[in-house]
């Protein structure tokens, strides 16, 4: 495995840092998990920080088994305002997932999540030399599905009964972009960041 797949980078661009999540920032994250009451939202994962030890736990065997490279992500003061990662990563397919991702209700709607998937893109495809990219969702979440279709992500389908999600079975509806379509989301995205600049 190469170290572009073993090693969570820093990432920085103008609106957001993406950097490793670190034990210390528990507290951030469950502050930001609890506002607006986001860990209420039963379609999203944000639940599960309501048991911050077993999450932190879970994430770090993940990182730790080469599944998972899990990131905070910072507004401009370094402030902790949600986590993103890439998961179920497969180095020998070239492919993985972005998801786990949440967001402070304060940086929703914001340049925020476009340049935090413009810098997770770019460095799976240009450094990780990944061939797909996948992003998947809540049927539920139609917000959600949105905002990935924005980025330009094409929808795959929707994986019926796929999870058990709170005692709720959950469909997932999947999204995802190749290495061939890159460079046309690339633009998009920059397209769309120019509006925030």
């Amino acid at each position: 495995m190469s170290d572009a797949w073993r090693t969570t980078p820093t990432l920085v661009g103008r609106h957001v840092t993406l950097r490793p999540l670190m034990a210390a920032d528990k507290d951030a994250l469950v502050a930001v998990a609890a506002a607006d009451d986001l860990w209420d939202i039963f379609y999203a994962s944000v639940s599960q920080l309501k048991d911050a030890d077993r999450w932190f736990a879970a994430t770090f065997a993940q990182v730790e088994q080469g599944r998972a490279l899990v990131f905070a992500v910072c507004d401009p003061a370094g402030t902790v305002v949600g986590t993103t990662r890439y998961m179920r990563m497969n180095e020998g397919h070239r492919r993985l997932e972005i998801g786990g991702t949440f967001y402070a209700t304060r940086v929703q709607r914001t340049g925020v999540n476009t340049e935090a998937k413009r810098l997770l893109l770019t460095y799976a495809f240009d450094t990780m030399g990944v061939q797909c990219v996948q992003i998947r969702t809540d049927a539920l979440n139609i917000r959600s599905q949105r905002a990935i279709e924005r980025l330009g992500a094409k929808r795959d389908g929707v994986l019926r009964g796929h999870q058990i999600v709170g005692g709720r079975l959950r469909d997932s509806v999947v999204y995802s972009i190749l290495d061939r379509e890159w460079p046309g989301v690339r633009q998009n995205l920059d397209y769309l960041l120019a509006r925030y600049a």
